[in-house]
């Protein structure tokens, strides 16, 4: 509302935009304050105060992007630019690692992941200038092929055994990859996912590997979908269903009219459970000892509701078939 151009578009075949390059990068200047480009921060533009850096397409060369990331850099202490940000859409931040650049990978012999500092590192902070103090996470895995693997947020580095960076992945890409190199097929996760007794294997496995299916799920903006439909989604390219949407088809299926009186009443509040909280808190058996549950009595008096303790498991287990039925 203040200014038209609070927002420019500034390329090659657009005259007014190109206009307004010179008032973009004055550093006294107001606006434009956001521009939408395709090549203009690997041309040498000195925007001096560029603050936040949007990266949404791919770049595989690496001066490309380090001169993307070199617009970035200047610091101009006496307007308060001290720091930038880069948001990257396109995993894009993996070329961050150059062994090139940053020599070759050192190794601390007898490092121990669980310790938040040693004194060996404190004297190495104090020789080469900075702080090595913190804690170094995540811990290295071993993959398929025999290759040192580690995840640092969003990027997955490999290893051969001489410490020689081999590739680097997105961790979407790395999840999928590992997904369907346990799973072949859609039909053989499903299988596998029915059959397990304790869903949370299933992500307990992946995360031996260094997948963070939570932390993936936070990333993604899907934290209102379970492990099942995440997967699904990344691996198989499936349509997500919130945990809400799948309790409400569970209810549309009517698959609960077969039960009455009390075993009805427990099953239509684990589906609440599961609708709130996720496919664990109906899983446990611990989860009967809690409100809403606690008015029907111990667990024992709930299963005998069911017909006893195997009749309770069995509709649990029919229950979590609803929940995650394809189709």
């Amino acid at each position: 509302k203040k200014n038209p151009d609070y927002i420019v578009r500034i390329t090659g075949n657009d005259d007014y935009g190109k206009h307004k390059l010179k008032y973009f990068i004055s550093t006294s200047e107001k606006y434009p304050v956001v521009v939408t480009t395709s090549e203009l921060l690997s041309t040498g533009v000195d925007c001096k105060m560029t603050k936040l850096i949007v990266i949404d397409k791919n770049i595989n060369s690496m001066t490309q992007f380090k001169q993307i990331i070199g617009r970035g850099t200047r610091i101009r202490e006496k307007e308060g630019k001290l720091n930038f940000t880069v948001m990257d859409f396109r995993g894009v931040s993996r070329l961050f690692a150059d062994p090139d650049w940053d020599g070759p990978v050192e190794q601390v012999d007898g490092f121990d992941p669980n310790t938040t500092g040693t004194k060996r590192n404190k004297e190495s902070s104090d020789t080469q200038g900075y702080d090595t103090t913190r804690s170094i996470n995540p811990v290295p895995r071993i993959d398929k092929d025999g290759c040192q693997v580690i995840v640092t947020q969003k990027t997955v580095s490999f290893y051969d055994k001489d410490g020689k960076l081999l590739r680097q992945e997105n961790i979407v890409d790395y999840t999928r990859e590992n997904i369907l190199g346990t799973y072949s097929s859609l039909a053989n996760f499903i299988r596998k996912w029915s059959s397990e007794n304790k869903k949370e294997a299933i992500s307990k496995e992946l995360q031996e590997r260094g997948i963070n299916l939570e932390q993936l799920k936070s990333d993604q903006n899907m934290t209102s979908v379970d492990d099942f439909d995440f997967i699904i989604h990344i691996a198989f390219d499936q349509k997500p269903l919130t945990r809400k949407e799948r309790a409400k088809n569970v209810k549309k299926r009517d698959f609960l009219h077969k039960y009455s009186g009390v075993a009805r009443e427990v099953l239509e509040a684990l589906l609440e459970k599961y609708e709130n909280e996720g496919i664990e808190e109906i899983e446990s058996t611990e989860v009967l000892r809690l409100d809403p549950f606690r008015k029907y009595g111990k667990p024992a008096k709930i299963a005998a509701a069911f017909g006893g303790s195997q009749k309770y498991q069995d509709a649990i287990k029919e229950l979590e078939e609803e929940i995650y039925r394809i189709g």
